[in-house]
Parts: C-alpha cells; sequence; structure tokens
C-alpha cells in the first residue's frame, strides 16, 4: 500500500504515464464470452507482434485467460463514450456483455466490436503477477480495421493519481 508521501509525489507523475483505451474480449470453455475495459494496454514486440495487458487480479476473467487461450483487444477512439460507457461498468460470468453492441465474428470465434477503431486477434503465450495485476503477454494473430487506420485517433487515458483508475 502506497503511503500519503507516495500517493502525493509519485501518484501525480504516475498517472501522467498514457496508456490506450481498448475493450479486452475473452471466452471460457464453456462457452461464454464476455469483455472488459482495459486501459493498460502496450506493444512488447515487433517479431513476432506481441502486446501486454495487465488485469486487476480481483477480476474472474483471469481464470479465462490461460496460456494458449483467444483474445480480442478492440480500441477505442477518442471520444467515445458508447464502449467505453458499456464496458466500463463490468459484467457478471452470465451476463451478456454484447447487448446493444454490434459485433462480427473474428477469426477466434470471438466477438470484434465494429464501434471500436480497430481489433486486434491474439493468443495468450504467458503470464506474471505483477502487484494487484497480471500481465499478459498476448501474441498479435489478426488485425480488422474499422476505419482507414491513417484516420485513427486513439482514447488514451490519462489519470490523476498513478495509484487508481
Amino acid at each position: 500500500m502506497a503511503s500519503e508521501e507516495q500517493e502525493s509525489t509519485i501518484g501525480p507523475i504516475l498517472g501522467r504515464v498514457p496508456s490506450g483505451v481498448f475493450i479486452l474480449v475473452a471466452g471460457n470453455d464453456s462457452g461464454q464470452q464476455t469483455g472488459m475495459l482495459a486501459s493498460w494496454v502496450q506493444q512488447a514486440s515487433f517479431e513476432p507482434p506481441q502486446v501486454t495487458v495487465a488485469v486487476n487480479q480481483s477480476r474472474y476473467l483471469n481464470e479465462w485467460l490461460t496460456d494458449g487461450s483467444a483474445v480480442t483487444l478492440n480500441q477505442v477512439a477518442k471520444g467515445d463514450g458508447v464502449l467505453f460507457k458499456h464496458f466500463g461498468k463490468g459484467f457478471e460470468p452470465d451476463e451478456n456483455a454484447f447487448d446493444d453492441v454490434e459485433t462480427e465474428t473474428g477469426t477466434t470465434g470471438l466477438p470484434l466490436l465494429k464501434a471500436a477503431m480497430a481489433s486486434m486477434e491474439g493468443t495468450v503465450r504467458g503470464a506474471i503477477e505483477s502487484g494487484d495485476h497480471v500481465i499478459y503477454l498476448v501474441e498479435i494473430t489478426s488485425a480488422t480495421a474499422h476505419q482507414a487506420p491513417e484516420e485513427f485517433d486513439p482514447f488514451v487515458h490519462i489519470r490523476k493519481n498513478g495509484f487508481n483508475y
């Protein structure tokens, strides 16, 4: 737990580290699928193309993100109020996270969100516990642009304090 001094000195600076906003989509062995707001996604490798995704340890989704499992990362556009609000509220495992969201089925069988700028499909290649989060390494296997990439204006998350969302 951060001390009051750390929160006042480190927090305002750490919170200004920019991160993109994505909707992470995953499924489980029972055929359930869900999506969650993910703002700690970072490219990690050129060859093969890989990203890291941090998920809070308290999320049930960690049970679904096993080595070899498929995921989709849907990049949210700046000013988007629909996907951010919809997936920001969170879903229980038995809730349909995709009600009122236009999707198409990707190559992995998981939904791609058509309101996103783009969707990247991939496979979990490993994980490491990191404090209160688990960091997943995801190899990107395909990508779909839902608009022209040169027109992308991604939603970038800047926090007031580096010790909370």
